[in-house]
């Protein structure tokens, strides 16, 4: 899941090397946590956060998929 996230960010953003996608568990949940350049944030966001809800909506079908919870944080 992690390395999904990951390249779908770095096909969206315009420096691809500063795109990092960390997993971490808590309880049954899986947390995605993703980090991209400053000047890239808009581009994950998307306008009205479209992109973010898009790229977190294909990480809950994959993750229901294997019967897991998982969750996408975009970190600053």
């Amino acid at each position: 899941m992690r390395q999904l996230v990951e390249t779908i960010a770095k096909a969206l953003v315009d420096d691809p090397g500063q795109v990092k996608a960390s997993e971490e568990m808590e309880e049954e949940t899986t947390i995605i946590k993703l980090t991209v350049a400053k000047e890239d944030m808009g581009r994950i966001i998307g306008k009205e956060g479209r992109t973010a809800k898009a790229i977190r909506t294909l990480l809950n079908a994959v993750s229901t998929k294997d019967s897991k919870k998982a969750v996408l944080k975009i970190v600053e």
